[in-house]
């Protein structure tokens, strides 16, 4: 039913590389059209992880599954939502008609852009888990003051055309080994926005980041490998955190 590609787990270097060979916006540009947030446009930037070859592969295959239009729970999002290992998807939300339209390396505006093509107009979800964000703040070098107009956007944008499903927008997960990092703080400060999203009937706000780290505050590798992305062991941690709220709305 679904195209699923496993993102292997990459180092700690590979990321300093993403961030190295990141689109970078101005930091005066604030919620601007010139941020990476609200700039609706298609993958441009080649990374040694995801050619646009790829990310266009992977935007037609999602195009083909939205066109047989049989998903009741629709996740949506980067790397973090792309890279579900089989086994552990299957357990959780095998019993739904679940669809996977994660693509790595995607920011906000890149998902507003994937959204807007007609064809996705065809699926008709029931609950839409949402996972962004990150990649503004780590690939953009977004501040989170305009990383939050992106995240806003694309809730309204799936409020907009999916008007009967409920969307379970997921805070951005903590990244970076340490609790005092300056991007662990900028998650921090971008999700108390984010929380404001939830209007108690349509959407949804849960903040999950707390399942994933050390009573320290600190990030394990045994749960993400560079201290992004998951390892088995983080996603099972997410499948158990989230699986009640996702029931909850699939009802």
């Amino acid at each position: 039913m679904m195209n699923m590609r496993i993102l292997p787990i990459l180092l700690a270097g590979a990321l300093a590389s993403h961030v190295a060979h990141a689109e970078t916006a101005d930091p005066n540009d604030g919620a601007g059209a010139n941020t990476c947030a609200v700039n609706i446009k298609p993958r441009t930037q080649e990374y040694p992880w995801m050619s646009i070859g790829r990310w266009k592969r992977m935007h037609e295959d999602q195009l083909a599954l939205a066109d047989k239009g049989d998903v009741d729970l629709m996740f949506i999002g980067d790397s973090i939502t792309e890279g579900w290992p089989r086994a552990i998807w299957n357990v959780n939300f095998g019993a739904y008609k679940a669809g996977n339209f994660g693509i790595g390396g995607d920011n906000t505006g890149n998902v507003l852009w994937r959204l807007q093509d007609k064809r996705m107009a065809r699926l008709a979800p029931k609950a839409i888990v949402l996972l962004i964000g990150v990649n503004n703040l780590g690939l953009c070098d977004e501040k989170p003051e305009q990383v939050f107009p992106g995240i806003k956007a694309v809730v309204t944008a799936l409020r907009k055309q999916y008007p009967a499903a409920r969307i379970l927008l997921n805070a951005v997960l903590p990244t970076g080994e340490s609790a005092t990092s300056e991007r662990r703080q900028s998650v921090v400060t971008l999700n108390k926005m984010v929380a404001t999203l939830d209007d108690g009937r349509h959407v949804v706000f849960r903040d999950y980041g707390a399942s994933f780290v050390r009573p320290d505050g600190a990030i394990g590798t045994d749960i993400m490998g560079d201290y992004l992305h998951l390892t088995p062991k983080g996603y099972t941690i997410w499948a158990d955190a989230m699986l009640p709220d996702v029931q909850a709305l699939m009802k």
